[in-house]
Order: structure tokens, then C-alpha cells, then sequence
């Protein structure tokens, strides 16, 4: 069991909380997210899996969200 966190900015609203923990639960071994808003500033997202994952994983997903890793 691997749990990473990582700082997200751009979020501002509970939608964005709820596109980012979408596109991270969908990579292969997330079992959890938890987002911790910061509206407007860096966010802290935590992420709980199987296995440690490739950042580059993680910054795509976060990406494809519309927000970005920091």
C-alpha cells in the first residue's frame, strides 16, 4: 500500500474537488482521494494505491482534470 501526496492548483469550488478525485480514482491501483481545497491557492491531494504510481500518471490525470501539479 503506497499513500503520496500531492500539491494541485488552480482548484477553486467542490467541483473542482470532485474532477480531480474522478481522474485519479480511474488510474489502475487508486483505492483512495482525498482532496483538501485551498480555493485559489495549493491544494493538497492525497492519494492512497496498491502500488506507488509514475508521476507522470498522476500529472496526466490531473491534467486532464484542468488543473495543475505542482
Amino acid at each position: 500500500m503506497a499513500q503520496n501526496t500531492y500539491r494541485v492548483t488552480g482548484m477553486t469550488c467542490q467541483h473542482c474537488v470532485n474532477s480531480v478525485t474522478e481522474e485519479l480514482s480511474a488510474l489502475d491501483g487508486v483505492s483512495k482521494v482525498d482532496v483538501f481545497l485551498v480555493s485559489g491557492g495549493e491544494s493538497t491531494v492525497q492519494v492512497t494505491s496498491d502500488a506507488e504510481l509514475e508521476r507522470s500518471a498522476v500529472q496526466a490525470a490531473v491534467e486532464e482534470a484542468g488543473y495543475e501539479l505542482v
